[in-house]
């Protein structure tokens, strides 16, 4: 499932078997202009990512112990992918519209239906409030940061806070630790447990 757009976006990192895939807003201009996730020096992913639990395996088998925005090309090697929820880019995830989640979101159900993550992880409540109004119309409870009641088919949701600056409410520390509580579910979600609400195609 290869998407082609007609405006400069960051490229999914997907493939089939995957263990994990982060997904986020949608793509910073900056960000698109450099070609890499997370591209700006003062976003906190790439410096928690690289001190969390998750990330253990690709430094050891890179050599390094700091991962770059330059690593995300490799991530799909060690199981972990890499979208958004919609794809169009913006100075700033405010600008989006109603109309981009009614368009976008549908097409990220697709990709997690056709790649089958164990898991997907959404970066902020932001991005996840609407794609789950599309999703799971049904759910009543609000979200909240971490492990999700609902599925898309086998694929479990998790979500951790927005690892840009202006999420002023967490710190790197608390960054690295929601990575390593992601990684502690993603050991768990090996085994399979029941689960309430569930999408499928």
């Amino acid at each position: 499932m290869r998407e082609q757009y007609n405006f400069p976006t960051l490229p999914d990192h997907l493939r089939p078997g995957l263990d994990l895939v982060f997904v986020g807003i949608n793509p910073g201009l900056y960000s698109v202009k450099r070609g890499h996730y997370f591209a700006r020096s003062t976003s906190r992913f790439w410096p928690a990512f690289s001190k969390s639990k998750l990330s253990e395996r690709m430094r050891h088998a890179l050599g390094v112990e700091i991962l770059l925005p330059e690593h995300d090309a490799e991530l799909p090697r060690f199981g972990i992918g890499l979208t958004d929820v919609v794809k169009r880019p913006s100075a700033n995830a405010s600008e989006l519209t109603d109309h981009d989640f009614a368009k976008w979101i549908p097409v990220l159900i697709k990709k997690l239906n056709f790649y089958a993550p164990r898991m997907a992880c959404f970066h902020g409540l932001t991005g996840y409030r609407p794609f789950r109004r599309v999703a799971f119309p049904a759910a009543t409870l609000p979200p909240v940061l971490g492990e999700q009641p609902e599925l898309i088919d086998n694929t479990r949701l998790y979500v951790v806070p927005n690892p840009s600056p202006a999420n002023a409410h967490f710190t790197l520390a608390d960054q690295i630790t929601w990575y390593n509580n992601l990684a502690d579910a993603l050991s768990k979600s090996r085994s399979p447990l029941p689960r309430e609400i569930r999408y499928r195609s």
